[in-house]
């Protein structure tokens, strides 16, 4: 009798080793013994000379973490047989009549499954001067390079961009020793995530911590000094700071540019264009994480990114989950020591909602309920300076108040 002839690895290529990359990469390797015919070998092309890091604590990297300490990659990944990770590397092409993908290195690699988990670029606005020396964005660990190396002219930063990537670099500033300055363009810090009552006591905190704050303000352009480097930052009013370092972190957009020259559609405002499977319009190519535009909607945050990670996980090892259940676009953050929340419908938009709000008498902790018409049901808030409730607010959207709303908030 002759031997059974074992059935060739398929190869699953991931574009890009970010957090949601390597999620995949983990729920594959988790979830495949290496047999059978929905077995696996993963090749992965990462752009950044770093393996996957946790991103969401970048600024940490400025107070002494190390690379070693923000990776993501356990023990033993990478040897494993089974998974070839090419950092440094980018993708130049893919030809998908012949699915391979073509490498910066002129390599090219055969796949069965491509997945793209490409992340997001920084929004520099086309302000004059973005492009001298110590003007910054603030994405990656090499970005922190370029930060640390400008902070050693100057003694003030400034930040354009107050949303929460915004102020995470204003913490990362406040970590060098720099005096950090905020430019937002809306009349609030974080005017995504929390209302004008929010935003008012989160100025007031920051500002306790050395932060100040350029509200509702537009930028002229950006001043060399004699040296050719950045010495002023000018507003739209004339009035000027004088900064040896400016770092654009006004937000991202997705990193599509391989969906032209590859022919796959893109949503509306960016991204791969992708189904509540993750798949393209290719059946052999899926994205993932904030590249993804899902039924033409893009996630910019981590959890998202991880939940399709494991939809196309199941979809690939014929295992369950296989469908991106949507996000819950709650969040819960501390920012240099001080916490904020929003959830659900926190800017009351929906049709006849009603807002139930509580501020501290020193105007230290904010607090807002959304609720329906009837003022029964939970719909979303907000929490700032104090988001000890959050847990339980969160557990109650869509239900009927189990107290009122003074009790619910009796915490903060």
């Amino acid at each position: 009798m002759s031997a059974r002839t074992r059935t060739p690895l398929r190869t699953l290529v991931v574009i890009g080793h970010g957090m949601a990359g390597h999620r995949l990469v983990e729920e594959i390797r988790a979830r495949d013994d290496g047999e059978g015919d929905d077995a696996w070998r993963v090749v992965v092309v990462g752009a950044e000379r770093h393996p996957a890091y946790d991103r969401v604590k970048l600024s940490s990297a400025l107070d002494g973490t190390t690379p070693a300490e923000l990776s993501l990659v356990r023990p033993g990944l990478l040897e494993d047989p089974l998974v070839e990770f090419r950092h440094s590397t980018t993708v130049t092409g893919i030809d998908r009549g012949a699915r391979t993908v073509t490498l910066s290195d002129g390599a090219r690699i055969g796949y069965d499954a491509l997945v793209l988990a490409t992340g997001s670029t920084p929004f520099v606005p086309p302000v004059p001067g973005r492009d001298l020396p110590g003007a910054c964005v603030y994405r990656t660990l090499d970005d922190l390079d370029a930060i640390r190396e400008a902070a050693t002219r100057t003694t003030t930063g400034v930040v354009i961009g107050g949303g929460l990537l915004g102020l995470e670099a204003a913490n990362g500033l406040r970590l060098l020793g720099l005096t950090p300055h905020v430019v937002e363009m809306a009349p609030r810090l974080m005017p995504v995530q929390v209302d004008e009552g929010g935003g008012r006591v989160l100025d007031r905190l920051v500002g306790r911590l050395g932060v100040t704050t350029h509200l509702g303000v537009a930028t002229s352009h950006i001043e060399a000094g004699p040296d050719g480097r950045v010495a002023r930052l000018v507003f739209a009013d004339g009035t000027a700071i004088e900064t040896g370092l400016v770092v654009f972190s006004a937000g991202v957009r997705p990193q599509d540019s391989l969906a032209g020259p590859a022919g796959l559609p893109r949503g509306e405002r960016g991204g791969f264009l992708v189904d509540d499977h993750c798949r393209t319009e290719d059946p052999y190519v899926w994205a993932i994480g904030e590249c993804a535009a899902v039924e033409g909607r893009c996630y910019g945050l981590v959890a998202p990114g991880y939940r399709m990670a494991e939809a196309v996980a199941g979809q690939l090892l014929g295992q369950g989950p296989t469908r991106f259940p949507g996000a819950d676009m709650s969040t819960k953050l501390k920012l240099m020591g001080v916490d904020v929340a929003s959830f659900g419908d926190a800017h009351a938009q929906t049709p006849g909602a009603l807002e139930f709000v509580r501020e501290s008498a020193g105007g230290d902790v904010y607090a807002k309920l959304v609720l329906d018409a009837d003022g029964e049901s939970l719909l979303g808030g907000i929490l700032a300076g104090d988001a000890t409730p959050y847990l339980l607010l969160r557990s109650l959207l869509g239900r009927e108040l189990p107290d009122s709303p003074e009790s619910l908030l009796a915490a903060t």
